[in-house]
């Protein structure tokens, strides 16, 4: 019996030990990988890239700066997917959000959510902070444009072949006229993908 017992043990360490682990490596943040030909950050990257280009040197906004003799301030809407993948469009708003700060052309203002916490600061710095420290509600900077965009693809599929181009669109709306000041297409993203034979 004790017999039994050690050797399905040494059977059991034998397996384990030939038991397959996942191996990991770390990568440069620049190293670009794509393993499933879906949307990813490197995408991202060269779509904010251009679009944030070509937005922030437009003429509507230099002139902006040149008759109101300051920079724009701006906020960000939503990025709709209406691609046919399942894609978190909130990394691109946050892309755009960063490099636009980044640039030093353009101010920008809290998100919606953000402001809501902030305003909940300020009532309770009324009753609880000392009057000198106190900042004042109803002081909040307004924006003069608001970026919004979505995300489209087209996807042709013959056989185990497949061509995905993504259309990422954006424009810049005046807040207060509801005019579009500045629109922008990028079509760079595109991938042939060869899917693999399962034996």
């Amino acid at each position: 019996m004790r017999k039994a017992i050690f050797c399905l043990c040494m059977a059991l360490l034998v397996m384990v030990s030939c038991a397959s682990y996942p191996t990991v490596e770390r990568l440069e943040s620049e190293e670009v990988v794509d393993l499933t030909g879906n949307w990813n950050d490197t995408d991202v990257s060269i779509v904010c890239s251009s679009l944030l280009n070509e937005c922030l040197s437009s003429a509507n906004l230099e002139a902006f700066r040149l008759v109101n003799n300051r920079n724009p301030v701006m906020t960000i809407g939503s990025f709709k997917n209406q691609s046919s993948e399942h894609l978190d469009t909130s990394i691109i708003t946050t892309k755009m959000r960063n490099e636009m700060i980044k640039s030093g052309k353009v101010e920008f203002i809290a998100t919606r959510d953000a402001k809501q916490e902030t305003r909940a600061e300020i009532i309770d710095q009324m009753e609880f902070a000392k009057q000198e420290q106190q900042k004042s509600y109803a002081h909040e900077d307004a924006a003069d444009f608001m970026m919004q965009g979505a995300v489209k693809s087209i996807v042709q599929e013959v056989g185990k072949k497949q061509l995905r181009v993504y259309y990422v669109s954006a424009e810049l709306i005046d807040i207060e006229s509801g005019k579009i000041v500045w629109t922008g297409e990028n079509s760079e993203i595109k991938k042939y993908i060869k899917k693999g034979y399962k034996y």
